[in-house]
């Protein structure tokens, strides 16, 4: 399948799941970080298994390259990774955010850490009630490093404008 196929098959079952009224936050990471039952390196050069986690909740521990792991284990370990930076996205803000927003969010900070939420314009313009500009301000974050240089990845991008498109829902 080539990659441009995956993206369009990938937006449509989002576009799917974001006609519901309300979207589960793994179903939308889920469906973008991809499933992988063996460690692999990620993009820091760091351990990842699963949905993209990078701690070994059975262990207690990082990922270590020996690590395996099931498809029920890796929604398991994909939930508590959800709820562990729900709670601290939580603390972050000034207002209560729809279930749905909450959703779009802990997808971005799960992408981009806690530490680039907490100084991203979402978060700032969500807590001053700006919530177009919250919106709009989540199509930033659709670039990645790519031999030095920072360029739009047509995958983020797609994430990006999925994610904002759940938050104004």
């Amino acid at each position: 399948m080539t990659p441009t196929k995956k993206y369009i098959i990938i937006a449509a079952i989002i576009l799917l799941l974001l006609t519901a009224k309300k979207v589960n936050a793994a179903e939308l990471i889920a469906k973008f970080e991809g499933l992988s039952l063996k460690p692999y390196l990620d993009t820091n050069n760091q351990y990842s298994i699963g949905y993209g986690t990078q701690y070994n909740w059975d262990k207690n521990r990082p990922v270590v390259a020996s690590d395996r792991i099931s498809k029920e284990k890796a929604l398991e370990w994909l939930n508590k990774e959800i709820a562990q930076r729900q709670m601290a996205l939580k603390k972050m803000f000034t207002r209560t955010p729809t279930a749905n927003q909450l959703a779009a969010m802990t997808s971005l900070a799960y992408n981009i850490g806690l530490g680039r939420f907490q100084l991203s314009s979402i978060r700032s313009n969500f807590n001053a009630g700006n919530i177009q500009k919250a919106a709009d301000s989540f199509l930033l974050y659709n670039k990645a490093r790519v031999d030095g240089k920072l360029v739009v990845l047509k995958g983020l991008d797609e994430r990006r404008k999925l994610e904002r498109q759940l938050f104004l829902s």
